[in-house]
C-alpha cells in the first residue's frame, strides 16, 4: 500500500500500550499496525502548515516568512516565561496568544533520559510526555496561564535539566527515579506567584511505548538529504520510528515534508 502527504507529528492514544497515527490528509495510518513491517518513505516535496505553498521548510514545519509571521512560532511557544497576553500585550496576535497563553498549565517532570522540567497545556497533558519519549512524569503546579508557569520552570531549570537527551532516550538507556520525591525537593524553588498551585499527594503517570526493539546506536534519517530510505520498523517512541538497522527518523522535526510511505 501507498500512502502520500504532509508530515506533522503524530496523534497518539494512551492506552495499555501508546497507540501512535500518521495524519496524511486522505489516509489515517496506526502506526503500530506497521510494527514488524518493512516500510519505505520517500520524499517528494515541502508544503508549509501555515501558508500550504511548497516552500522549503524553515523551522517547525513553516517556510521562512510563515516563521517569522505566523503567531504559532512566536518566541513565547519555546520560552513560555515571554508570554505578555496576561497583560494585554500582543507578540503577533493577540486574540491567538490569548486563547493559548490564558488556560490553565502544567509544570512537570519528566524521566526519558533524565529527570527534566517542562511546561504544556493542561490539555495536552500526557500527550507532551508521550512526544518527549517519557516513560514516568508527574504535575508539579497547575497555573492558570503561561508566564507563571514559564518563570516557574525558569526557576527550577537551575535544579534540574530541561532539554531530553533524545539518544539516551530511544536507547532506553533510563534510570527510575522517585519524582514524588523530586517535586516534593522542587517545592522549595517555586516563585512566590505560583506557589499557591502547587499540586500535593498526586502520584506518578507511567507510559508504555511500542517498541520490539532499541537501538544500541541510534542513527538519524535525515531525508532532506537521504530522499528514499527503507526499513523494518521495530519501535516507535516519543515522535521517532525506530527501524531494525537503527536507524530513527523524528517525525515532528520533519513536519512540513510531503512523503510518500509504501507498506
Amino acid at each position: 500500500m501507498k500512502y502520500q502527504g504532509v508530515l506533522k507529528k503524530m496523534l497518539t492514544e494512551n492506552a495499555e500500550e501508546i497507540q501512535y497515527y500518521l495524519d496524511m490528509k486522505t489516509d489515517f495510518i496506526n502506526m503500530n499496525q506497521l510494527l514488524n513491517k518493512e516500510i519505505a518513505i520517500n520524499f517528494v516535496t515541502y508544503e508549509c502548515l501555515n501558508c500550504h505553498l511548497e516552500k522549503e521548510i524553515y523551522r517547525m514545519g513553516f517556510c521562512k516568512s510563515c516563521f517569522f509571521d505566523t503567531p504559532n512560532a512566536g518566541d513565547w511557544i519555546m520560552r513560555p516565561e515571554l508570554s505578555k497576553a496576561h497583560l494585554g500585550i500582543e507578540d503577533r496576535d493577540l486574540a491567538y496568544e490569548q486563547s493559548v497563553q490564558l488556560k490553565p498549565h502544567i509544570v512537570y517532570l519528566a524521566n526519558s533520559s533524565n529527570i527534566k522540567v517542562g511546561v504544556t497545556r493542561k490539555q495536552q497533558v500526557p500527550t507532551r510526555w508521550i512526544d518527549q519519549g517519557a516513560h514516568e512524569a508527574i504535575e508539579i503546579v497547575e497555573v492558570p496561564n503561561r508566564y507563571l508557569a514559564g518563570i516557574t520552570e525558569l526557576a527550577l531549570k537551575d535544579h534540574v535539566a530541561d532539554k531530553t537527551n533524545w539518544r539516551k532516550m530511544l536507547k532506553n538507556d533510563i534510570e527510575d527515579v522517585d519524582l514524588v520525591e523530586w517535586r516534593d525537593k522542587l517545592k522549595a524553588f517555586i516563585p512566590e506567584e505560583a506557589k499557591a498551585y502547587f499540586i500535593e499527594d498526586n502520584s506518578e503517570t507511567h507510559l508504555n511505548f511500542p517498541v520490539i526493539k532499541y537501538p544500541v546506536k541510534p542513527k538519524s534519517l535525515n531525508l532532506k538529504k537521504t530522499h528514499n530510505y527503507k526499513g523494518k520498523l521495530v519501535g516507535i517512541k516519543g515522535q521517532y520510528l525506530i527501524f531494525e538497522d537503527e536507524t530513527v527518523f523524528n517525525v515532528r522535526a520533519n513536519e512540513g515534508l510531503v512523503v510518500s510511505i509504501e507498506v
